[in-house]
C-alpha cells in the first residue's frame, strides 16, 4: 500500500512543476486524496458492500470536489490534475499513467447494464472540460484536447480535438517491435504543438483549389475574347485571402 502511495506522490511531483514536495503532494492534492479513497470505496464495491461503498465515494466526492463510481477500476500513478468537476462513471477504466485535468467527465450514453464508459489505455492525457462519452477505448498515449466531446475511439498515440472530436494528430512509432506502447512525452492539458484541425486544412484546401479555378476561368475567358466571343460578365472572383483569414 505504501509503495503505491510513493508511486503516486512521484509520479504526481513528475507531472506538476507547482509540487514542491511529497508532503505538499500528500496534504494538498485532491486528485490524490480522490485515489486513495477510491481504493477502498472499490474493494468494498468488489466485496459486494454496495451501500457503504457508494457512502465511501460520496464522502470522497465532499471532500475533493471529484465523483468516481466505486466500480470503476483505476490502474497505478494516475494523476488528477485540480481534479474539481471530474466524474468517472461505473464501468470506466483509466489505465496506469494516465493524467486527467480538471472537469472532465468519462460518462456513458446508454441507459442498459454491461459496458457503459470509457476505457483510457495506459499513459492517455484528457484536457479540462473534456467529455468522453461511450463503451469506447482511447488508445495508449492518446490525448484529448481541452472542451473536446468524444464520442468515438481514438487510435493510441493519436491526439483528439472538436466538438465532436476529431483525431488531428498520429504519432509515429507508438509501439516498439513486441508490440508494447511506446512511452512518449508528457504533454500538459494535452496540448499538441503543430495539431491542426483536419477539416480547417480541407477547408484551406477547398479555398485555393476554387481560387485557382478561378484564374484558369479567367485565363480562358480573356483568350475567349481576343477570338471575337462575347461573354456575359462572371460573378466577382473568389476573395481567397480573406476566406482563408476566416477560417483560421
Amino acid at each position: 500500500m505504501f509503495e503505491r502511495l510513493r508511486e503516486d506522490i512521484a509520479a504526481i511531483r513528475a507531472r506538476d512543476p507547482a509540487a514542491r514536495s511529497s508532503l505538499e503532494v500528500l496534504l494538498c492534492y485532491p486528485g490524490l486524496h480522490a485515489v486513495l479513497v477510491h481504493r477502498l470505496a472499490h474493494y468494498l464495491w468488489q466485496a459486494g458492500l454496495v451501500t457503504p461503498a457508494r457512502a465511501v465515494s460520496h464522502i470522497g466526492r465532499f471532500l475533493s470536489g471529484i465523483e468516481i463510481h466505486p466500480g470503476a477500476r483505476i490502474g497505478k500513478r494516475v494523476f488528477i490534475d485540480h481534479g474539481m468537476g471530474v466524474v468517472i462513471g461505473e464501468t470506466a477504466e483509466v489505465g496506469d499513467d494516465c493524467t486527467i485535468y480538471q472537469g472532465v467527465t468519462l460518462g456513458g450514453t446508454s441507459l442498459n447494464g454491461g459496458k457503459r464508459h470509457p476505457t483510457l489505455e495506459a499513459g492517455v492525457v484528457v484536457g479540462a472540460g473534456a467529455q468522453v462519452l461511450g463503451p469506447f477505448t482511447v488508445g495508449a498515449g492518446g490525448r484529448i484536447g481541452s472542451n473536446s466531446v468524444v464520442v468515438k475511439a481514438v487510435p493510441a498515440g493519436a491526439t483528439a480535438i472538436g466538438v465532436p472530436a476529431r483525431v488531428v494528430r498520429r504519432d509515429e512509432g507508438t509501439e516498439d517491435p513486441a508490440g508494447e506502447p511506446a512511452r512518449s512525452g508528457f504533454a500538459a492539458y494535452a496540448i499538441t504543438r503543430g495539431a491542426d484541425d483536419p477539416l480547417v486544412q480541407a477547408l484551406h484546401r477547398l479555398i485555393d483549389h476554387v481560387a485557382e479555378q478561378d484564374r484558369q476561368i479567367e485565363r480562358m475567358q480573356r483568350c475567349l475574347k481576343q477570338m471575337g466571343a462575347e461573354l456575359d460578365e462572371g460573378c466577382a472572383p473568389l476573395d481567397a485571402g480573406a476566406l482563408n483569414r476566416m477560417v483560421d
